[in-house]
């Protein structure tokens, strides 16, 4: 398996935040409490100081959520050291459909290598996936794309418009789910078929929510990796939350300060603030009528939706009824690492992003914060369309130019064996002409070798444009062209973005094998090739 490294500059979109994060750590230092390497996760860890039972409370929360979901043996003595004393190495996403996007498994994948990473080296960590469970955007989990041989599938289950609103862990699967499963398996093709279609029919069946079916499936995925699943919304994590939700409301205005603040200096210093904030934001949701609705301060007192509170009626909902609170984006790692012993977060751009913000909110919330690391980065090359970015010329980071760049540089490259060799040899012997004329010009006036110059690219560029029309008319009288565009661009750069962030690696796993994740974890730790800090471009 080869692998290409790219730096996160070179990936369209990035944002000048994480590249900062990246290749110039200290010019963004102040946003995050340790550095993005081994020794910082290793001060995290030394800072934890995680209340006896609260550890007790949350590692019997986990036997049960893990037991329930199928976890095995592996993952059962994690939760046994963590309860001893173990610190946590945690990452997390939306339950998507089948495993929603690639970059899931491989958040997960990079948890339980960096887990293993820290107790080989003495500090003992275990892998923590959290289920973003209590999330209310289900247009983000409801669907699922497939990439083919030439074209993408989606794949979503079909519910009614009603079952929006409540956090997507709770909705169901419905009587739908059977069906989608065997529309799905009927695109798998592969030596890895017979195992993922077994999870797949094992873990989304009806009667299951968006968060169990996630949960067991990803638990088959990484049988005997001893990955931790937690699912926050557990109505006992709710209890232990309690603090954390009760700070959140006590100290709205101050941790609105502090975030406006925050927002202002990465402003200042050419950054952005990925999550808005305004005067009238809190850091909640809270349940109502079934509907996840943002907990706003309104007039000295709060609101959600058509419901409004004092403060004191406010904190007495927390203290009766707190699994009706959810946190935000920017107060969910907070109340993560109130319940976890958390040296270390894999993230992504927008996470990492968003950490900048989080930081304040740590400082006055929690009083610490674990060191955020970015997680695994891939885009996975099979040998179709290796073969036809060969015979094309064509390279990865052209793909991320898009459909003009990847079009112009197959009309190039795709005629005829024959007249392909008779461009390339006319074009050189263009060249030889016109330079034979640069001497005898040069010595009649030295101005003209100048003049041959612009003569030449003019005359060379429009040589390429006659090859570039000839490459068109063949696609006009075959189709080729458009065929093997749809399955380069598609695979390599689907939707006008990362093959992770939109593909479902299901498909790969089908095809390669499930042994492709340890292929993976291997690249994650430098076995194969040299360690990645960008994004790896894997040949398979």
């Amino acid at each position: 398996m080869e692998c290409h490294c790219l730096r996160f500059n070179e990936i369209p979109q990035t944002t000048k935040l994480f590249s900062s994060f990246i290749d110039d750590f200290p010019s963004v230092k102040e946003f995050y409490a340790y550095a993005p390497d081994e020794a910082g996760v290793r001060a995290a860890a030394q800072k934890i100081r995680l209340d006896a039972g609260m550890r007790k409370a949350v590692a019997e929360l986990l036997r049960q959520q893990n037991k329930q979901l199928g976890s095995d043996a592996a993952t059962e003595k994690n939760i046994e050291r963590l309860a001893n004393g173990a610190v946590a190495v945690v990452t997390g996403q939306q339950a998507g459909l089948f495993s929603g996007a690639a970059y899931s498994i491989y958040k997960a994948l990079d948890a339980i290598r960096w887990a293993d990473k820290l107790t080989k080296s003495g500090v003992d960590a275990v892998p923590i996936f959290w289920m973003a469970t209590e999330d209310h955007d289900l247009a983000e989990v409801n669907q699922v794309f497939f990439g083919g041989r030439e074209e993408i599938a989606r794949i979503a289950l079909p519910l009614s418009d009603d079952v929006a609103g409540p956090s997507v862990g709770r909705i169901s699967l419905g009587k739908m789910a059977g069906a989608v499963v065997d529309q799905a398996v009927e695109l798998l093709e592969g030596p890895g078929l017979p195992a993922i279609s077994e999870a797949l029919r094992a873990s989304y069946r009806e009667g299951e929510t968006f968060g169990s079916a996630f949960g067991k499936l990803l638990a088959r995925l990484m049988k005997g990796r001893g990955l931790i699943l937690l699912d926050p919304l557990d109505s006992q994590l709710h209890e232990l939350a309690r603090p954390i939700y009760r700070k959140a409301v006590e100290d709205s205005q101050a941790l609105i300060n502090d975030l406006t603040a925050r927002d202002k200096l990465l402003d200042k210093l050419g950054f952005h603030a990925q999550v808005k904030v305004t005067q009238q934001s809190t850091l909640l949701f809270l349940d109502v009528n079934g509907k996840r609705q943002p907990l706003r301060r309104r007039n000295g007192g709060f609101a959600a939706g058509d419901v409004k509170f004092s403060a004191a009626e406010l904190l007495a909902k927390i203290d009766s009824e707190p699994q009706r609170l959810t946190p935000s984006v920017l107060l969910r790692p907070v109340l993560q690492d109130s319940l976890l012993p958390t040296a270390a977060y894999i993230g992504g751009p927008a996470e990492v992003a968003y950490m900048a913000q989080a930081q304040v909110v740590y400082r006055r919330v929690l009083g610490r914060m674990p060191a955020i690391l970015p997680r695994a980065s891939f885009t996975l090359i099979e040998p179709t369309v290796a073969r036809a970015m060969t015979k094309y010329d064509l390279h990865f980071r052209e793909a991320l130019h898009g459909r003009q760049t990847v079009r112009r540089k197959m009309e190039l490259n795709s005629l005829s064996r024959g007249l392909a060799a008779k461009f390339s040899r006319d074009e050189k012997g263009l060249k030889r002409i016109l330079g034979s004329y640069r001497a005898p010009l040069g010595r009649m006036d030295e101005s003209l070798p100048a003049a041959l110059d612009t003569v030449e690219r003019k005359m060379l560029y429009q040589f390429e444009k006659l090859r570039g029309k000839a490459g068109r008319a063949e696609n006009f009288r075959t189709g080729v062209l458009d065929r093997h565009e749809r399955e380069i661009l598609g695979a390599l750069f689907p939707h006008h973005g990362l093959q992770e962030r939109t593909l479902c690696l299901l498909p790969f796993l089908a095809r390669h094998g499930t042994e492709l994740l340890d292929r993976l974890s291997g690249e994650m730790s430098g076995e194969m090739n040299e360690p990645c800090t960008g994004h790896r471009v894997v040949m398979l």
